[in-house]
């Protein structure tokens, strides 16, 4: 039997049993079981791992618990840039947005970006044109406000602190890899970057190589983490080259790239990656990761603490 394979996360960083509350434990669950049994269910009708990624960022996106589309935190000046990315492990097609403001679903634009132009990054007013001339969803300001991350802003907006995501300094991205029944894998991932940044301020999600990469013949990777220190060690491209070029194992090279390599540059966080054999790792360092996956195997998780 051929493998389906769909796996999600929802950030890592300092995340303790003692920081969360039962009902919000249940409900991050709930949000990413929602995700994960959308997406999969339309590969186990014969969609592509791509179409599967995509809608798996998409819920994740809506769901105001995570620090993307919805529920993105705000910037200095009381705002919220998103960014986000897709690829494609068959052909190594990518899209990807940066520094958009009132897209409902940032993954949708990058998508259409992969499918829709000759260009693979696009950012701020120039994408959110394009956005209007491919009929991607707009949102009123109000529709992206939340309170407990207008009030993380109004904590430090007087400070030159930026704020990961949550006060017990969670990295708030999501993303999803994904292996379908035709042997293609495909990655994607999205955020509302950090509370309080400032200067147009990019991370490794939108960044091809750094926090999205596929590759059909090597793996792919979706990494949520510091994202200054995911594009500096070019992380999700690094785990592709050590299994192409040094003949890795996926878990010796994730290991090798999240355990060993960002630790010593003082980089926390974590990845999903996937091959199309079936290989799957949730790679972290940090002390948790909002994380789950499902296979056609019967097997299934669902977990947030290490």
């Amino acid at each position: 039997m051929k493998k389906i394979i769909l796996a999600i996360h929802g950030g890592a960083g300092t995340i303790l049993r003692s920081s969360l509350t039962t009902e919000k434990e249940q409900a991050y669950r709930s949000g990413l079981k929602g995700a994960l049994d959308a997406a999969y269910t339309l590969m186990e009708k014969g969609g592509s791992s791509l179409d599967a990624v995509q809608k798996a960022v998409e819920l994740l996106e809506n769901c105001p618990l995570f620090n993307a589309g919805k529920g993105s935190v705000f910037t200095h000046e009381g705002r919220h840039e998103m960014d986000a990315s897709i690829m494609d492990g068959s052909n190594l097609k990518a899209g990807a947005v940066t520094g958009i403001h009132t897209i409902k679903n940032p993954v949708l634009l990058a998508r259409a970006v992969m499918d829709q132009s000759e260009h693979v990054l696009l950012s701020g007013s120039g994408a959110e044109d394009f956005a209007k001339q491919t009929g991607i969803v707009f949102e009123k300001e109000e529709y992206f406000f939340d309170q407990f991350r207008h009030d993380q802003l109004l904590e430090i907006r007087n400070t030159e602190t930026t704020q990961l995501d949550h006060s017990e300094k969670k990295f708030g991205t999501v993303g999803a890899v994904a292996l379908d029944l035709h042997g293609h894998i495909a990655a994607a991932t999205s955020t509302g970057g950090m509370t309080n940044k400032r200067y147009g301020r990019i991370g490794d999600s939108p960044v091809i190589g750094a926090g999205t990469y596929a590759n059909d013949a090597t793996c792919a990777v979706s990494c949520t983490g510091h994202g200054e220190f995911f594009l500096r060690a070019v992380v999700a491209y690094d785990v592709s080259c050590l299994i192409e070029y040094k003949g890795y194992s996926l878990q010796q090279a994730c290991e090798t790239v999240v355990m060993d390599k960002l630790v010593k540059m003082g980089g926390e966080g974590g990845l999903i990656a996937l091959t199309a054999k079936g290989e799957l790792e949730l790679v972290f360092n940090s002390e948790g990761m909002y994380r789950g996956f499902r296979d056609n195997q019967g097997n299934e998780m669902l977990a947030i603490y290490r």
